[in-house]
């Protein structure tokens, strides 16, 4: 199954890049966001301190209903808009977009990454160019309270983390309305169904219909 970090995603393509190498397991670098944004932004070029620890490349677009909580860094291209509620420890790439009434909270958003309407993400990684439906959100935190698991079949890796999202690897498309329940991970090239309802690790180059109906995609015929 695709779970490490290596499989997930293609490091090149974040600014947490060579952090994130530090690690077998994605979801093992949330705890470090925070400090690593911190010692990273006063060393990036071409990006003005707007406000204490945030960091805006001087090509984003940042509406002025947004809010910016630090620490954060804003990449190149990135479109920031109306309404958007960065609350912190958030590290989105270049040629992103956060939508409209979109919270994000501890996550590296790789380069490309679309968070466009009323999406909640926390505490997760989204791969490149990845996509989040409108109105699809990860849950962060198990309803009991007790650390999350990632779950593969019969396999069960403990996260030792009361808060963890969601894992998507590169070109993840996710539908609508859908939630992605804590110690969710799905590979790269993968689509969810609009109002799903996700947990667990997807295959990648899959297709989730529902929890009994994960099929793989096609390969093209020549």
């Amino acid at each position: 199954m695709m779970y490490k970090t290596k499989d997930l995603f293609s490091l090149e393509h974040s600014l947490a890049g060579e952090y994130l190498r530090e690690f077998e397991y994605p979801w093992q670098a949330l705890a470090g966001i925070k400090s690593y944004i911190q010692t990273l932004g006063p060393k990036l070029e071409g990006y003005r301190e707007v406000s204490p620890q945030v960091w805006v490349h001087e090509t984003a677009v940042i509406a002025p209903t947004a809010f910016l909580g630090a620490p954060c860094i804003i990449g190149p291209g990135t479109e920031v808009r109306h309404c958007a509620f960065i609350r912190g420890s958030a590290l989105v790439g270049a040629n992103c977009v956060v939508g409209n009434s979109v919270e994000l909270k501890n996550v590296i958003l790789f380069d490309n990454v679309q968070t466009p309407h009323y999406n909640y993400v926390g505490d997760s990684i989204l791969g490149y160019k990845s996509h989040m439906g409108a109105g699809s959100i990860t849950s962060n935190v198990k309803s009991d309270k007790t650390d999350v698991v990632v779950k593969s079949g019969k396999e069960k890796i403990e996260t030792g983390l009361r808060k963890m999202g969601a894992m998507l690897g590169d070109h993840v498309e996710v539908g609508c309305n859908s939630v992605l329940n804590p110690g969710t991970v799905i590979g790269p090239n993968s689509n969810v169904y609009p109002v799903s309802c996700v947990r667990g690790v997807i295959p990648a180059d899959s297709v989730f219909k529902d929890k009994d109906h994960v099929v793989l995609k096609k390969k093209d015929r020549d």
